[in-house]
Order: C-alpha cells, then sequence, then structure tokens
C-alpha cells in the first residue's frame, strides 16, 4: 500500500461524458535515495467507487477534461461478391 505522498488518483472526462479512473503510483528504477531514479507508473484502471474512497481518505486526486475532437469515420469501398 502506497501513502499519500506516493500514489495519485486520476478521473478522466471525456466529452461524451465517458469517466475513466486511474491511479498511478511513485516508482523508483534504483533506490529511493536517488531522486532522478523516481517515475510515475503506468496509469492503473480503478473503480469510481475506489476514486471516491480515495478522495474521502485525503489522497491525491486529479479530475482531466480531455476534449478531443470526434475519430474520423474511413470508410473502405465496398469489394464485389465472389458468386
Amino acid at each position: 500500500m502506497h501513502t499519500k505522498q506516493t500514489v495519485r488518483y486520476i478521473c478522466e472526462i471525456y466529452s461524451s461524458g465517458n469517466e475513466y479512473f486511474y491511479k498511478r503510483e511513485l516508482i523508483t528504477h534504483d533506490s529511493w535515495d536517488n531522486i532522478e531514479s523516481l517515475s510515475w507508473s503506468a496509469p492503473r484502471p480503478i473503480s469510481k467507487s475506489t476514486f471516491m474512497k480515495r478522495k474521502k481518505e485525503g489522497y491525491k486526486t486529479e479530475i482531466e477534461r480531455v476534449d478531443r475532437p470526434p475519430a474520423k469515420v474511413i470508410a473502405f469501398p465496398v469489394m464485389p461478391s465472389r458468386d
């Protein structure tokens, strides 16, 4: 279990209304004494209830709004059937 200083909980809210919840932990690749070896882990999915629970417990939480244009739909040509 990480301390409140070495973990952060992230909520990404997309313009579509979808919400995604992650946690990231501070990890070391060498030693905790070597500051240059510290980095954030890859985002790991968590539930909304875990996010809300940790927020209530005082952990660092971030809410990020993601405004990306919708994906472009590319139509593939229709191939004639081989009957």
